[in-house]
């Protein structure tokens, strides 16, 4: 089992959030993560829509698991999102997170997170801190 699925199962079994999200892994990679998700009626606002911090939230795991999957512990340091297009009830959401730059103390990112259409519902940046300790897998 490559080193990137080995880090992102023991993060996964540990996050009782990813997993309330109903986050499904689709790919687990080296600087790279693609997870999916459905929006449910729970995570909606006051506006019928889902709440900004719901695609936040998905790319913010997508962010953990890619800068994570090089095998040294990594956490956010900075993180920004855009929302381009509102998000429904029953929306399947995919964020796909790629690396942008890679140094030995930090990674910076990029995940773009769409809806079933294949339509950019927000995009996010973040900075990651490396801390050095590697993963105990």
């Amino acid at each position: 089992m490559p080193l990137a699925t080995r880090v992102v199962n023991r993060m996964f079994d540990n996050d009782p959030f990813s997993q309330w999200l109903g986050i499904v892994r689709v790919e687990d990679g080296a600087g790279s993560s693609v997870i999916r998700m459905t929006v449910s009626e729970e995570m909606l606002n006051g506006f019928g829509i889902a709440h900004g911090g719901i695609a936040y939230s998905l790319a913010d795991s997508a962010l953990a698991f890619a800068s994570n999957g090089h095998g040294i512990k990594s956490v956010s340091i900075e993180t920004s999102v855009s929302h381009t297009r509102p998000v429904k009830a029953g929306d399947v959401l995919t964020a796909t997170a790629r690396e942008l730059s890679l140094t030995s103390r930090f990674g910076i990112y990029e995940v773009s997170v769409e809806n079933a259409d294949g339509r950019t519902v927000a995009l996010f940046k973040g900075t990651v801190f490396r801390t050095g300790e590697p993963w105990d897998v």
